[in-house]
């Protein structure tokens, strides 16, 4: 996918950062594409880079302003509409990876055409997408699995995609969200996929390889959320991954935006985890677990990795934080 760069990055109105992550993601993963940044008047996050109006963007060669929100349900807002609009008006193309596609809301369709813009959809799915059929492929594969959304599965598949490439492994990235896709430029947007053909969807994405080549995939949501657990059991089973990644927020006491849902220990996610995996693969192994220990001093994060380590019997690492190489010795020698 070529997307029109370098990016406005568009923060809406959001207040707390997880619903900002794709912006996050961009900048992290992607920084040379990022020019700045716009949001609302209400908006409170910020990525700490130059904040452009969508005129000033296009004046410093930005192409294209990107909606970097993930908020519940994939929403455009009606707030956001006068900033989209500017951004068609300063001769900026506008990408977004909501559910909502740009083109159904009547004021940015009629502007685009007037500006002869485009509106990209990136949460888009191709077309005849086969169920799955539960063949074993050759090649392998790591997937990572989360005890909740957003706490670092895709940059847990990211830094690990790049340290086995840094060790001379034949290892891709394979996005399976908005965010992923944007910055691999290719991908398969699962929670955009009919249910009956993601599980085929996670088939397509991973295709034979040779036998020495690992795919590492980004996961989806979460076994235990009340709202994504469909999602991630049909990546889980389409995936067939020979390795399972557990991301984990250690501070994290109920899932993020339903407090009636405890955040499930590790050993009981492990086991629920485990025991999808092995319906399409009986080898599954869990290879390590990824703690996103942003939230921790640097002592506290130590103790906790050691900790966690030792009660999962497991290599522990924070990925943006710590070594990856103990985890990598020890799924790749087994």
């Amino acid at each position: 996918m070529e997307l029109p760069q370098p990016y406005l990055l568009f923060l809406g109105d959001v207040t707390e950062p997880t619903y900002a992550k794709t912006a996050f993601g961009l900048r992290d993963w992607a920084r040379e594409r990022c020019i700045g940044e716009w949001s609302c008047s209400d908006g409170t996050v910020t990525l700490g880079l130059p904040r452009l109006s969508p005129a000033q963007a296009r004046a410093s060669g930005a192409r294209s302003m990107v909606i970097g929100v993930a908020n519940i349900g994939g929403k455009i807002v009606d707030s956001w509409l006068p900033h989209l609009l500017g951004a068609l008006e300063a001769g900026l193309d506008v990408v977004s990876g909501m559910h909502a596609r740009l083109g159904d809301t009547p004021a940015l369709k009629a502007a685009a055409d007037r500006h002869r813009r485009r509106l990209i959809d990136v949460r888009t799915p191709p077309s005849n997408i086969p169920i799955a059929s539960g063949r074993k492929r050759i090649g392998n594969r790591l997937l990572t699995v989360g005890t909740d959304c957003a706490l670092g599965k895709k940059y847990t598949a990211l830094t690990i995609a790049r340290a086995m490439q840094a060790r001379g492994v034949d290892a891709d990235f394979r996005a399976t969200g908005q965010t992923g896709i944007m910055i691999a430029g290719s991908g398969m947007p699962m929670d955009a996929v009919i249910s009956d053909f993601v599980a085929g969807a996670a088939e397509i994405l991973s295709p034979d390889a040779a036998a020495d080549h690992w795919d590492v995939i980004e996961g989806q949501g979460s076994l235990f959320h009340p709202a994504y657990a469909g999602v991630t059991l049909a990546l889980v089973h389409g995936s067939q991954p020979d390795v399972l990644i557990l991301c984990h927020d250690p501070t994290r006491r109920h899932l993020h935006g339903f407090p009636d849902f405890p955040t499930p220990d590790l050993r009981t996610a492990t086991t629920r985890y485990l025991e999808a995996a092995r319906l399409t693969n009986p080898n599954a192994v869990l290879g390590g677990i990824s703690l996103n220990t942003s939230m921790l001093a640097a002592t506290e994060r130590a103790r906790v990795l050691a900790e966690t380590a030792d009660y999962a019997g497991v290599p522990c690492f924070d990925p943006l934080q710590t070594p990856l190489k103990a985890t990598l010795d020890f799924f790749l020698r087994q």
